[in-house]
């Protein structure tokens, strides 16, 4: 994707002038109504400061959530202290291989033994009710930071997202959505095909489609705030209210269609 995406064939709005960081919305939308009432929403929030960009984003979507009658569940992994690392303490009980450990192999065994530790299974709860999971973060090193990476290495196990075979199409989070919502230090031209980043959708791969459609989840356009280190104030409220318009119709929206072609041909 160069300057343009699409939602029904038309170029995206982008939140400022041509020369400053933009904000891309680039979702595809459903013609029937939203179904926002009644519906369960967890945000699974990575930033350390309650008054960053992020933390602002993610209060934007629990009050606009909320005002649809969504019940919103907030992971707040930072004040929740989360441990990211994925080792034996995991499991409680005996191992089954107690001479080799494997945590794959131990943590499938775990989850069908009611064996794993209590903070995976509450997350697992939470991820189990939602019928839409976001992902609230800022972009280090083209991923996300470590204490969300840990929670989907924890959480996401096998015997609970997915099993081999009963992943992508198949993954046992199936009928769940997912959505990112991220922010970035560089400009919007900074990711394009021909920037010095390259495309956005480049670094989307292995989060949205190894990660989240490999589990199940239908996948939704991702939110990108572009260009923190060098957006004026006003740039900043523009990116907040167009993340909050775009909630009010977040129940129409399709998922994109998560193969390779939409990161690398379109």
């Amino acid at each position: 994707v160069g300057k343009r995406a699409w939602a029904h064939g038309k170029a995206c709005r982008h939140s400022s002038r041509h020369s400053g960081p933009r904000h891309w919305l680039c979702h595809i939308v459903r013609v029937f109504p939203p179904g926002g009432r009644g519906k369960k929403v967890l945000i699974v929030y990575a930033h350390q400061e309650p008054k960053s960009f992020n933390g602002s984003l993610k209060k934007v979507a629990v009050e606009e959530l909320s005002k649809q009658g969504c019940t919103v569940t907030v992971s707040d992994l930072y004040s929740m202290n989360f441990e990211p690392r994925a080792t034996r303490n995991d499991i409680t009980g005996a191992p089954s291989n107690p001479d080799v450990f494997s945590y794959g192999i131990e943590t499938h065994e775990a989850y069908k033994k009611k064996a794993l530790t209590s903070d995976i299974f509450e997350e697992q709860r939470k991820v189990q009710e939602a019928d839409l999971v976001i992902f609230q973060f800022p972009l280090y090193w083209f991923s996300v930071p470590a204490i969300l990476k840990g929670w989907m290495d924890r959480v996401l196990c096998r015997g609970f997202a997915f099993d081999i075979p009963g992943f992508y199409d198949s993954g046992f989070l199936k009928g769940k959505l997912a959505l990112l919502s991220l922010t970035t230090g560089g400009t919007a031209e900074m990711y394009t095909k021909d920037g010095v980043s390259g495309d956005f959708r480049y670094f989307l791969w292995p989060l949205q489609h190894g990660t989240l459609h490999f589990c199940g989840f239908k996948v939704l356009a991702p939110q990108i705030s572009f260009g923190l280190d060098v957006s004026s104030e006003e740039e900043r409220k523009v990116m907040l209210a167009s993340w909050a318009q775009r909630l009010k119709s977040i129940w129409k929206e399709e998922p994109i269609h998560c193969t390779p072609p939409w990161y690398f041909q379109e």
